[in-house]
């Protein structure tokens, strides 16, 4: 049987002001802007080389950019892994996802810093 296997995967929003809301999972804005990212995040991976293993992502937290305007997103994937398939190609799956955001710039309607991407980093 499959193995379940999670990454990180870590981004900034640079049009995304951070409030004390973001903070709590159980507040109405974490939740509405969760969901929104799993509406450009979950098509994103299931087009990728990843895409017939890939389970979902759930954030793990919101937190402040390093300017006003900037957020932070903090999520853990999950993949089925065959025992005998590759380990996570994190490198290939970084440029993937680099190249369906623009080169990290857009993702939908939010602009991404572009030095933030990180998968499984």
């Amino acid at each position: 049987a499959p193995a379940v296997k999670n990454f990180t995967l870590n981004f900034t929003i640079t049009n995304l002001q951070f409030n004390a809301d973001l903070q709590k999972p159980s507040s109405r804005r974490f939740k509405s802007t969760e969901k929104v990212m799993y509406h450009y995040v979950d098509p994103l991976l299931q087009r990728s080389s990843i895409g017939p293993a890939y389970i979902g992502c759930k954030v793990m937290a919101f937190r402040p950019g390093s300017v006003r305007d900037e957020t932070r997103v903090d999520a853990v994937c999950t993949y089925s892994k065959e025992a005998s398939a590759a380990p996570l190609d994190r490198v290939g799956l970084y440029h993937q996802v680099s190249n369906k955001t623009r080169g990290i710039t857009q993702l939908g309607p939010y602009s991404l810093h572009k030095d933030s991407l990180y998968v499984n980093g």
